[in-house]
């Protein structure tokens, strides 16, 4: 039987809005170190697939009324982060993202080509076009680019990444002292990469990755980030609040990657999954509700504000929700929620509890075994192969999950019971991309 899997999105202090404020929290968290190396050996000690580390390329706006109440405002770089922590753990991938925006394939390729090399095969990259237009600014850019013209980008991005990552066969390094040959030429491959975006001669100056390449994540639930998703991701990271979303979403995606000669087990599912977890159902929920409480409100009307692409902040919060449209730009989420909030009647106060907590992800409030029967039912059911766990506080859901829903898991025979050798392609039941030089080489006998 086919195994869940897991990945653990990491954030400073936990990913409620509110976070830093829970009594039990590490308020230093964004800058010190140990935080991370504790939530990585948890996690570890979790059996868990990867760790993720999203990014944004701002603090958001420097005009935003409550950015000093966001633990989310100043963080450590995600690449730098998990660098270091390749070296405090063994199994976990290790995984964040980079903009196809504002970076250069060039120098992401090298980047994650080398963090896999000194993982010993655990690295994969996020690849996002970045929703936040204020970002351009950061970046020598009046204005941010229409979203189609980032996905244009963002697919050539992605074949150039590819096409450098196969610059070296794997046996190019013969390494030869008797002859003084370091590598053979003919298993070199440059790339002259000649595009409408981008211009990129090569080879990649870092050997082949252990996994051939890098594990490509993606995130995208529009249109062209489903269609960028079955041409190139390996794992999608999803936002659903049902198992009936998810499992339109689950099957559109997979029934597209045929068209690119590619196999449903090609890339994995994983939606985002919020878990509080206690002995009992009235423990769990007295956990959440005290979390809600610690929304400042004009932190909520501001993170709705950036959400949603309309400035609400000043508004009174328990007023409903005010006449506004879907702001594409900012990401499908702005549509979702406001469908949601008018359809459920939700106040402004309701609307940011219910995201502060989710950010458009599903949230679970429950005992170790209603926390388990969602998750199975999901990956039994065609709406996942697996989750990307966002716990609301660490360290203390993070550590109830590994300590009470783990083992739920593990008894019901959908997840591992140990570490498996081998790479994070291989745990994640992922081929290894072939060379496309190995395969026109191979066309031509």
């Amino acid at each position: 039987m086919d195994e869940m899997k897991l990945g653990l999105f990491i954030r400073p202090t936990g990913h409620h809005i509110a976070s830093w404020r829970h009594p039990d929290a590490h308020t230093d968290a964004n800058t010190n170190f140990n935080r991370f190396i504790e939530m990585a050996h948890t996690a570890e000690r979790g059996l868990l697939d990867m760790l993720f580390s999203a990014d944004t390329n701002t603090a958001w706006t420097t005009e935003d009324s409550a950015l000093n109440r966001q633990h989310y405002s100043a963080w450590l770089e995600p690449f730098t982060l998990l660098s270091a922590l390749a070296a405090h753990t063994t199994h976990i991938g290790l995984v964040c993202t980079r903009s196809t925006s504002f970076d250069q394939p060039y120098t992401v390729a090298r980047m994650f080509a080398s963090l896999d090399l000194i993982s010993g095969g655990r690295a994969g990259v996020n690849i996002v076009t970045t929703g936040n237009p204020r970002a351009a600014l950061n970046y020598n850019q009046n204005s941010h680019l229409p979203k189609s013209k980032r996905y244009e980008i963002a697919n050539e991005f992605v074949e150039v990444l590819k096409g450098l990552w196969d610059s070296w066969d794997e046996d190019a390094f013969v390494r030869d002292r008797k002859t003084g040959t370091f590598f053979e030429w003919d298993r070199m491959h440059v790339l002259n990469h000649k595009g409408r975006h981008f211009q990129v001669e090569g080879p990649l100056n870092t050997a082949r990755s252990p996994q051939g390449h890098p594990v490509i994540v993606q995130a995208g639930a529009s249109e062209e980030g489903r269609e960028l998703a079955a041409k190139s991701a390996d794992v999608i990271f999803a936002a659903h609040q049902n198992i009936e979303m998810a499992q339109t979403f689950y099957s559109d995606v997979k029934s597209r990657l045929a068209r690119y000669h590619r196999q449903p087990s090609d890339l994995a599912i994983m939606p985002g999954l919020s878990v509080t977890v206690a002995a009992t159902l009235d423990e769990a929920q007295a956990k959440a509700d005290e979390l809600q409480e610690l929304i400042h409100p004009d932190h909520g009307l501001a993170y709705l504000s950036r959400r949603l692409g309309h400035d609400i902040t000043g508004m009174d919060p328990d007023e409903p929700l005010p006449d506004l449209g879907a702001v594409d730009d900012v990401g499908t989420r702005s549509g979702q929620m406001l469908e949601m909030a008018r359809r459920e009647g939700w106040t402004l106060r309701q609307l940011y509890q219910h995201f502060a907590a989710t950010r458009g992800h599903m949230v679970l409030v429950g005992t170790p075994m209603q926390v388990a029967d969602v998750m199975q039912e999901w990956f039994e059911n065609g709406a996942c192969d697996g989750f990307n766990l966002i716990p609301p506080t660490f360290p203390g859901e993070l550590d109830a999950f590994v300590d009470l829903v783990v083992p739920q898991l593990q008894r019901r025979g959908i997840f591992r019971m140990a570490y498996e050798a081998g790479t994070l392609r291989d745990r994640l039941g992922l081929r290894v991309p072939r060379s496309r030089y190995a395969a026109r080489a191979q066309g031509t006998k």
